[in-house]
């Protein structure tokens, strides 16, 4: 998985940089495709410079790989809370996509089964 980061208004420090690697490494298990050819475009930092309290704080999660391109974003008064927000929003938006296919795949199943029937009837 080839990970960027990018940072706005904060400085980029190792521990947020691993923090974040760890965090969006943790999404390969829940996608099927080469885990080569998956993009993921990580921005994080401040909404403003001028704020002390309130939901400042903000982490953005593109993911892109062949057939699909997700998108989450989640503002919180802690980075690391963000970053966690939108890691497991951009779970539940993968996990909702694999079903829907999962679904179609047995619908189409569900169709070609019925016109076999009605032919041998």
């Amino acid at each position: 998985m080839n990970i960027n980061i990018k940072v706005r208004g904060i400085e980029l420090t190792p521990a947020i940089n691993d923090y974040v690697f760890t965090k969006v490494n943790s999404l390969e298990r829940f996608i099927s495709a080469d885990k080569d050819s998956i993009v993921a475009v990580v921005e994080i930092g401040k909404t403003t410079n001028h704020h002390k309290l309130g939901d400042y704080f903000r982490s953005e999660i593109n993911l892109d790989f062949p057939g699909y391109s997700f998108r989450t974003e989640a503002e919180e008064s802690d980075l690391y809370v963000a970053i966690d927000i939108s890691k497991d929003s951009m779970v539940e938006e993968i996990k909702n996509a694999n079903k829907k296919k999962n679904t179609l795949f047995r619908r189409g199943g569900r169709i070609i089964k019925r016109i076999i029937r009605g032919f041998n009837r």
